[in-house]
């Protein structure tokens, strides 16, 4: 996965912004501009791990617009293509690409598939309390922590924190597993990157959404789990990690995810239903100029992700006939 994000990266231009770094939206990214006879109502099916910054730009959209009308529902990624497809919702924000399953049900209704949107960049985070002391974690370590197959090499299930190093009170103590249920999109691809796809251990307490994955770690002192960058709080800490045992740990940080050393990052999307060679509806249209803008981008930095290159932006937004 890291190499088709990195690949991605090249096709549109590249990460490596200086700006993006300090968390400075690209300079290159336009400003909004309000257009008229812009009205109607939009729904939002999807992704948890966006909904806070689905929520953000609805608040900033409707400052702009105060008629249009705005529902943001976040139950998981999976919620999407089913929502896109039935028409109950207009965007279908997910923390994963679509699988081709998904893709394939929704060109089998409208004869194109979805159109996506590339819309914030995440370091996908691994929390532990905020007093354990780790510094890092390799993905083989975390496949023997969290995987019941351990298809990345791991010789013996990591059971205690002692197999991983630490000494004293945590020597002994049992590794208390967190995650999302199969409905996340944040599920799917840590199972995908992180576990080699294999199979997670039926003893991961999983979550119903990335803020009660963070909240657990913070009341549970042997506590790992995995979530959204953007979601961290001041009782949890992102653990640094590894490509390869004895590789160099990276942090969950901006510079780290653009140039695609840290190896668990991931675009955010939003998909829509956008016929090839047809302009979406002003509403659609704008609020999607409005997502890429920046104002939007501030919005993600705001939320805790990371704001996309205007190279990026300009080939999502032609994509979709919304230049």
């Amino acid at each position: 996965m890291l190499k088709h994000f990195a690949g991605a990266v090249a096709v549109a231009g590249g990460f490596v912004v200086c700006a993006a770094y300090a968390l400075e939206v690209d300079p290159a990214l336009k400003d909004y501009k309000k257009q008229a006879g812009v009205e109607g109502s939009l729904k939002s099916v999807g992704s948890d791990t966006l909904n806070n910054l689905i929520a953000l730009w609805a608040e900033g959209f409707k400052k702009e617009y105060p008629s249009v009308k705005i529902e943001v529902e976040g139950k998981g990624s999976g919620t999407a293509p089913p929502a896109l497809i039935a028409g109950t919702a207009q965007f279908g924000p997910m923390s994963r690409p679509m699988k081709g399953g998904e893709i394939d049900e929704f060109e089998k209704k409208y004869g194109y598939k979805p159109a996506s949107v590339r819309v914030a960049v995440d370091a996908l985070a691994v929390f532990v309390n905020k007093d354990n002391p780790i510094k890092c974690l390799s993905l083989r370590q975390l496949d023997a922590m969290f995987s019941k197959t351990r298809r990345l090499g791991g010789k013996e299930e990591i059971k205690t924190w002692g197999q991983l190093g630490v000494t004293g009170e945590w020597a002994a103590r049992p590794v208390s597993l967190y995650g999302r249920n199969s409905a996340s999109g944040t599920y799917g691809y840590f199972k995908e990157a992180a576990l080699g796809d294999g199979d997670f251990k039926d003893s991961v307490k999983e979550q119903p959404g990335s803020s009660a994955v963070v909240q657990s770690i913070a009341s549970d002192k042997f506590a790992v789990g995995y979530s959204g960058v953007g979601y961290k709080t001041a009782d949890v800490r992102i653990v640094p990690i590894s490509a390869r045992d004895g590789a160099t740990c990276y942090e969950a940080n901006a510079e780290a995810a653009y140039a695609g050393d840290y190896p668990i990052t991931r675009f955010l999307y939003v998909y829509l239903n956008a016929k090839p060679g047809a302009k979406p509806d002003p509403l659609r249209t704008e609020f999607v100029k409005y997502m890429l803008s920046k104002p939007g981008q501030l919005g993600v930095i705001k939320d805790g992700y990371f704001p996309i290159p205007s190279a990026v932006a300009a080939q999502d937004l032609k994509a979709i006939g919304a230049e």
